[in-house]
This record gives C-alpha cells, structure tokens and sequence, in this order.
C-alpha cells in the first residue's frame, strides 16, 4: 500500500469512527488551562478548581499561578472529546491519544455547525470560551482588527499565531477591575491640571491646547491631541518613565496622609507596586477605571486600548489569540504597533446587564456576530430549557449538581467542572439537584443568524 492509499485508509476510518449520529450527539470536553503569572494561586483560583475537575487532575499545584480555563479549537489550548467506552478504541484507531473537538468538527462541519455557520467560518469554532482568575493586573493591550491581523500573522507568525481578529466580552464571577477605552476631554483636563509628572513629559504646546481649546475644537483635532500626548507618554525614554513614576509615588504616598486618594489614585499606587517603573503606570491615566458587579459584563473591540486588573470572569471571543502589547507587562511589547492601531474613541465603556430569557437565564449579546453568553442560575429542583438554534454551543458548569437532556432523548448527570459541546439544531433542558446550579452557554451570536 502507497502513502497515498494509507492517508485515504486513515481518513475513512476517522469519518467512520467521528462521523455517526453526529447531529445528535452531545460531546464531553477535557479542556486546557494556562498558568500565566498574573493568575490566582492554587485553590483559591476558581480557573484551578475547574480545571481540576475538568480533568481529573487531582488538587491543584499551591505554588502554581492560574490564569485561564480554555474551551474551544484553538490551537494554543484545544479542547478533546471525552468518548467514554469507546474513547481508548477511537483514540487508537486514529493513531493519537486523544481527538480534538477541532478534528470531530472537521469531518462533517454542516451538520455539527450548521450550514450558514460553516459556510462563514469554515470547519472551526468561530468563537473561543474561557474563565479567567485575574491577581495581578494583565497588560495594557488592543486586539487587532482583520485587516491589521492578517498583516501582523504574515510578518510575525511566531508572535501573532492566527490571522484573526478578536473582539471580546468580560462577564464577572466577582468582583471585577479592569482598564477599557481612553477617558473624555473634560477628564483628560483633569489629569493635565493635576498630574505634573504627566505634564513633565508631553510637550507644552500639546497640553495647553488641549487644557484651554479643545472645548471649541472639532472632534478630529480634539482627537489628534490626544493622541499626540497618549503617544509622547508611551514613548518617552524608560530612565525619563522611571524618575516620572518615582516623583508620583512619592507625591501620592504624601498626599495619602492629609487626604484621601481617589480610585485612580490607589489604583495607580498598586499598579505600582505589580510593575514598578513600567509606562503603563503612566497609561492608566488616559484608560476608564471600570468596576463590574457579578452579572455586568464589558465588551471590547477591535483597536481598542484595556487591560483586566482584577477578579474573575466568563470571557468569550472570537477565535483568536493575537494581542499588541505596550505596558504592564515582562512580554515583548509593541508600542509602535499599538499606536498606531487604536481608534482613540473617548468615553466610557458600555456595561451590559444582559437581557432576561426566563426567570433563570439572561443573555449577554455584545455587537459582534461570533458570540454571545447566557448566564443561568437555576434554584434547587428547577428546570430551564435552551431551543434548538442554527449554530454550536458551549455549555460549562461552574458550580452545582443536576441533569441535561437533549431533544433527542439523550440525559445525561451534569456537575461542577463538566463542559459540553452542542451541536447545531439540538434543543437541551437542564434541571438542577439538590443545590443552586450554574451554567453558562456561549453560542454564535443570534443576529448572524437574523434574531432568531
């Protein structure tokens, strides 16, 4: 037998072994965890605990950061199917010791998908699924769009792995800190009037325009200063950065004894005190300080400045991993890049309360067509259906116990850690046990498919 003959052999085989009752089949993940260092440590992270569930690993590392719990096709954190009695027959079979849910979906994208969800982006996920645990501020960042990803892929591929773009939406567990678009003029008068360490560093001309004529000025020339001083600050030399923020904390430290700090104040001191002498200090001036209650979610577009500072969330996004750096961080950084691709749209970020589906369930549906997030809680012994749609779904148990059963009759046990594949046209209901359950689903977002 060729090599030709082989590969057709093999091929056939995997379509057999992945390709029956597809349609109706609801798949178990074992799905991916990343331990950057700005992630909770050990059991205190609720991305350790699931994962530890998830994966049968056992108590998680107490010296080990955990950052992020991945559900999805990306190459950078794949998901497998979990084949119960047949997984070892079927892993074998395809000369692996595991299969992705990249590679199930692969095989008949139409009918796992659905049809209009395949045709747009092909045999793949359009969407990626996570957890975060933040403790320590994540860079201050912006997601490319399209056009500039494909650009950045082509020139740096071992830096930016895909070729996507990657809006996003934050849905807090806790608590939740995070930096998201530039500050209005009036605030930005505010921060030139009373942050000489900032002034220090732009030139005059810049500041006085703006502090005394940007309210008669158009937007456009408006936005030109701004990003005229945004740029000089990230830009300025690191030995003139440092003395900078060396100046400000002692001004602030000073000033905390007769009065008290504002929330950007403290928040810049303990920003401080994670990245010493980092321009990002310096940045968290021009960004929106923005709290999220559990339940709020945050969306970010593409070319827009932000950076997670703390808490946990459900984060959802399109498929992508690309990230232009500038500060807060020990990774490469970008800040030509980064300047150059922001939109410096001012005001303050949308938070989404999510919109009510039933007595348990809200939706979260930010403007982009690759995702959105349901956030169910069910009380004890409660039931709640999902309808069938046109595309996949992703169903993760954060806490609980209780059943799922599909619309062809499958049930089966849900609990704390499990994760679930839906495929297209499959309807779910999912009633909770002897505590609180809560689930979360992302799904492609409903207006790709006409507000269904």
């Amino acid at each position: 037998m060729n090599e030709e003959d082989d590969n057709r052999l093999k091929k056939r085989k995997k379509k057999r072994l992945l390709g029956a009752d597809r349609r109706k089949r609801l798949l178990r993940l074992k799905c991916y965890v990343q331990n950057y260092d700005w992630g909770v440590i050990g059991c205190n992270s609720q991305v350790a605990r699931l994962f530890s569930l998830n994966s049968g690993s056992g108590t998680p590392d107490p010296r080990e950061c955990y950052a992020e719990f991945w559900i999805g096709t990306h190459k950078s954190g794949p998901s497998f199917v979990v084949f119960g009695r047949d997984y070892n027959n079927a892993a074998a079979a395809l000369g692996s010791n595991a299969v992705s849910l990249k590679d199930w979906i692969s095989v008949d994208p139409g009918a796992v998908l659905g049809d209009k969800v395949a045709r747009k982006w092909g045999g793949d996920l359009p969407f990626l699924f996570k957890v975060l645990s933040v403790e320590k501020a994540l860079s201050i960042q912006a997601h490319p769009d399209k056009e500039l990803a494909r650009a950045l892929h082509e020139a740096q591929p071992s830096i930016y792995e895909d070729d996507n773009h990657k809006p996003e939406m934050a849905l807090a567990l806790t608590g939740f800190e995070a930096l998201c678009g530039f500050i209005s003029s009036k605030e930005l008068k505010g921060v030139l009037s009373s942050v000489p360490e900032i002034v220090e560093l732009v030139q005059c001309g810049d500041t006085e325009k703006f502090s005394h004529d940007s309210g008669q000025d158009g937007k456009e020339k408006v936005k030109q200063l701004f990003e005229s001083i945004f740029s000089q600050i990230m830009s300025s030399n690191k030995g003139i950065v440092r003395e900078a923020i060396c100046k400000l904390k002692r001004r602030l430290s000073f000033e905390k004894k007769k009065r008290q700090l504002s929330a950007k104040e403290q928040l810049i001191l303990r920003l401080e005190g994670q990245y010493p002498a980092d321009v990002g200090i310096l940045a968290a001036f021009f960004l929106n300080y923005v709290k999220l209650k559990p339940g709020e979610a945050l969306y970010v577009g593409p070319n827009e400045p932000h950076a997670y500072i703390s808490g946990e969330c459900i984060e959802c996004m399109a498929t992508s991993d690309n990230v232009v750096r500038a500060g807060l961080t020990s990774k490469k950084r970008d800040i030509q890049a980064l300047l150059s691709m922001l939109n410096y749209k001012q005001g303050f970020p949308e938070i989404l309360q999510g919109v009510s589906l039933n007595e348990y369930t809200r939706k979260y549906a930010p403007p982009f067509d690759e995702f959105e997030v349901d956030r169910c809680i069910l009380p004890q012994a409660a039931s709640v259906s999902f309808p069938s749609v046109p595309g996949p779904s992703l169903f993760l148990v954060i806490s609980g116990k209780g059943t799922i059963i599909t619309g062809y009759s499958e049930e089966s046990t849900l609990q704390e850690g499990e994760v679930l594949f839906v495929p297209a046209y499959m309807e779910v209901s999912i009633t909770s046990g002897a505590t609180e359950l809560h689930v979360y689903r992302a799904g492609v977002n409903n207006r790709f498919f006409g507000d269904l």
